[in-house]
């Protein structure tokens, strides 16, 4: 079975495997055109859906790029309630661009963060309306074969490897994990600092990698907590999770990380676990102070994650107590194994070597 999943689903994924395989053939065929721009264009993204840490990691090829190049990211805007193309600006809410773009684009503001389900439309506008642009990442296009990107960077959960995985909807996969070959930098992400030099040397044997790809493990690193609302007040204000109890509010795809992360630091812990991209109501707020409440310490925080928070910041009601102790955690990501500088080199030195006016 796969992951809990009942076995009356896996015929499904028989036919979800034809449907994608006859499009892919199309577009390795020839017979559907992609198109390839002047201008390096970076995909990041998985053939698993959700889960494996891609807009940390989208943030990590930004700070990267961006003190050398004009950047710019490109997302469909996942959940947005307007259509066609749009840039972020400062009144851009989750209605208008979706969270993680919104997100991205006030931690961001130097960059430029657009929308568009219709990804080729997309970087053709960005390269008409912002002709400076140097490069442009591609969120979650790995799927999207009209464009042919320069350089394609697929991630791979190390909890959840795609050669052991099954295809919608009996598994996770959104196409056969022998399509990894289509990458040209394979990440497996969240791996654990404390992993064996065998479950490392396993993941690198799985079928599927080409011999020519460059693979990378990373892990997730968590920071100082930040207030999603009273900062001024909360600067003067230190942790010691040992004292503390914990609410932790999730609504992301693969919460168990969190959940260990701040689990084994704090004294206590309430988990109220949310749908991915869940758009909380007040309903769900009476949740949450219930949950602060029935904590027994005496020093109580609610913490979530820094998409959930974006998300949390636009909902009126959030008063006193809950609104001075609501906190987000921001998560960054970490190579193992020194090999930071050479992912770093591989991604200059493309984006470098393929610049329009070279």
């Amino acid at each position: 079975m796969g992951n809990g999943r009942t076995i009356i689903l896996y015929p499904l994924s028989i036919i979800w495997r034809l449907i994608t395989d006859f499009r892919n053939c199309l577009y390795d065929t020839k017979i559907l055109k992609s198109f390839k721009f002047d201008v390096p264009v970076i995909c990041i993204g998985n053939i698993t859906i959700g889960g494996t840490g891609k807009t940390p990691h989208s943030e990590y090829l930004i700070k990267l790029l961006k003190e050398k190049f004009k950047v710019a990211l490109l997302s469909r805007g996942y959940k947005r309630k307007t259509k066609g193309f749009l840039f972020a600006g400062m009144g851009s809410c989750i209605a208008d661009i979706g969270d993680e773009p919104l997100q991205i684009s006030r931690k961001f503001p130097d960059i430029t963060v657009a929308v568009d389900s219709n990804r080729v439309r997309g970087v053709k506008k960005i390269l008409s309306l912002k002709p400076e642009t140097d490069v442009i990442i591609l969120d979650d296009g790995f799927q999207h074969r009209r464009i042919n990107p320069g350089l394609s960077i697929l991630l791979s959960d190390f909890a959840r490897p795609v050669s052991r995985d099954h295809l919608l909807p009996y598994g996770n996969l959104r196409e056969k994990a022998g399509n990894t070959e289509r990458a040209d930098i394979l990440l497996i992400t969240k791996t654990p600092e404390n992993v064996s030099e065998k479950d490392q040397r396993l993941i690198e044997s799985e079928p599927g990698k080409l011999s020519g790809q460059p693979l990378f493990f990373t892990g997730l690193a968590y920071r100082d907590p930040v207030p999603v609302f009273d900062k001024i007040a909360a600067e003067s204000r230190t942790f010691n999770l040992y004292e503390c109890g914990i609410v932790l509010i999730t609504g992301i795809a693969n919460p168990k990380p969190f959940y260990e992360h701040i689990r084994k630091n704090c004294k206590e812990i309430i988990h109220l676990p949310f749908g991915d991209h869940h758009n909380f109501t007040l309903k769900d707020i009476g949740k949450i102070n219930y949950a602060l409440n029935s904590l027994g310490t005496e020093k109580k925080y609610v913490f979530t994650t820094e998409k959930d928070a974006v998300r949390l910041g636009e909902l009126s009601g959030i008063n006193e107590p809950l609104s001075s102790a609501l906190y987000y955690v921001p998560v960054e990501i970490r190579f193992l194994y020194d090999k930071e500088e050479e992912f770093n080199n591989l991604i200059i030195d493309y984006a470098g070597k393929n610049k329009r006016n070279n």
